[in-house]
């Protein structure tokens, strides 16, 4: 009977882990944020963008501050990862998924950019919405 008791309580546990249960939209989170890897690597900005909220409601926060909307962003981007050279190779190590509701996650990585020129890399935290059935980034901030 203690053996039944135990094999039951790890059945539970498994089944509210969310360690063990992978949710569905994390995986597509996960599909969105190698989309931008492999835009990026192949230096297509516009393509990079894509995976953001094409909006002027668009919150990017750097080094350098705030940025509002999808094209000045985007324009952002131009400017200080100008060509192939400058952009480097971009890698992701994605560290944690918050699901704040039912189409909002808040996601926590760390980004590195392998460059001749010489590498970067820091911490980026995220605010994803699914917006018209897709997941968008619709806050970024990027140190």
């Amino acid at each position: 009977m203690r053996s039944l008791v135990i094999i039951i309580a790890l059945i539970a546990v498994s089944a509210v882990n969310p360690l063990r249960a992978q949710d569905p939209e994390v995986t597509r989170i996960k599909a969105l944020m190698d989309t931008q890897v492999k835009a990026w690597n192949a230096g297509n900005l516009e393509g990079f963008m894509d995976t953001y909220w094409k909006s002027d409601s668009l919150l990017f926060i750097g080094k350098k501050g705030l940025t509002y909307g999808w094209q000045a962003t985007l324009d952002n981007y131009r400017k200080s990862y100008p060509g192939k050279e400058g952009m480097g190779t971009l890698s992701f190590q994605l560290l944690e998924f918050k699901k704040l509701a039912g189409d909002t996650y808040f996601v926590i990585g760390k980004w590195n950019l392998a460059r001749t020129i010489g590498d970067l890399s820091g911490h980026f935290s995220i605010l994803l919405r699914k917006i018209s059935g897709e997941w968008k980034i619709v806050a970024d901030h990027s140190s």
